[in-house]
């Protein structure tokens, strides 16, 4: 298990969120430096949930292809089933993430980092069961076979740097942490020890 533990975050808040417009984020959960592209996989939390995982995926579509803007239109419901024979395996799947980062270092927001986006699935971390309430799902395009890019992990440090500041975030984990046996991502070639923002450390 690589996960990481987040230090000297305390509590902000009513219900653990400080959002200040210029600040990162906009006071309505947007990242104001995202290309924003509404998902409408995403419902509300339960009331006075304290946002305090974040969960590291990766995807690829079709699979170990990278480009293109299938993943985009798989978050938004309108990837067409026939354009691909992987896509017929998914077709009917309502799922996002809250952001997406490319692989040239572009971060895409589909869901309000206040809203329940639907990423993590059947979950559970530390003995809690429903990840998607408490956590904030950020993609990384990739896959298990293939190292991430630098621009990615710049870009993804960044991210963590601002949502740190914002939420009382207290472990970032991958999917395979919350869904082991389920899901391997974000895979072998992810690179737990570059992930340096906001007093993060290995346990």
């Amino acid at each position: 298990m690589n996960t990481l533990a987040v230090e000297g975050i305390g509590v902000i808040g009513a219900v653990g969120h400080r959002l200040v417009d210029g600040d990162g984020l906009s006071s309505d959960g947007w990242l104001v430096s995202a290309r924003r592209v509404p998902s409408p996989n995403h419902d509300a939390r339960p009331p006075k949930t304290v946002i305090s995982l974040l969960v590291i995926h990766a995807i690829s579509l079709p699979p170990n292809q990278f480009g293109g803007d299938a993943i985009e239109r798989f978050f938004t419901n309108t990837l067409p089933a026939t354009e691909h024979p992987f896509f017929a395996t998914i077709d009917g799947m309502h799922v996002s993430a809250h952001f997406l980062i490319r692989r040239n270092g572009e971060c895409v927001q589909f869901v309000s980092c206040l809203q329940r986006a639907w990423h993590a699935g059947v979950s559970c971390w530390q003995g809690r069961d429903r990840c998607n309430d408490f956590s904030i799902g950020i993609e990384l395009e990739g896959c298990d076979e293939q190292p991430f890019e630098e621009a990615q992990y710049v870009s993804l440090n960044a991210l963590i740097e601002i949502l740190t500041r914002a939420f009382p975030i207290t472990a970032i984990v991958g999917h395979s942490d919350i869904a082991p046996g389920r899901k391997t991502d974000p895979g072998p070639f992810f690179m737990w020890q570059r992930i340096v923002g906001a007093g993060a450390a290995l346990i």
